[in-house]
């Protein structure tokens, strides 16, 4: 069961030439995590459509802000609204699991070239 993705309109990932954009390691592995919990039937991927939709017209239909838009903090957001919805986790852990990456120390995605693999 593969995640159909829109290709057009509000829920469609960002691509470039056909291909999937991701600016961050974070988001990639956002998306993963989504594509990832409905593969496995966590939700269904209308659920989470649905969710990142609203997600996008909340933010397309609030005051003008400072933080430009970005799309995979929507996707994130949509994604722990539909695992709060379901209760398959709560708002205050998302919340607190969210606070401890943040503090996690720079260089944790070896974003300095180094390998991903631990041990090797």
């Amino acid at each position: 069961m593969t995640a159909p993705l829109d290709i057009e309109g509000p829920a469609a990932p960002p691509r470039a030439n056909g291909e999937l954009v991701f600016a961050e390691p974070w988001e990639g592995r956002a998306f993963a995590m989504a594509v990832g919990l409905y593969e496995a039937g966590a939700f269904t991927w209308p659920r989470f459509q649905a969710a990142l939709i609203a997600r996008i017209a909340a933010r397309e239909s609030a005051p003008a802000q400072d933080e430009p838009y970005h799309y995979y903090r929507l996707w994130l957001a949509a994604l722990e609204d539909v695992l709060a919805g379901l209760r398959v986790v709560s708002a205050d852990e998302v919340s607190a699991r969210a606070h401890a990456l943040a503090r996690r120390s720079p260089g944790h995605d070896h974003r300095d070239g180094h390998s991903n693999v631990h041990g090797a």
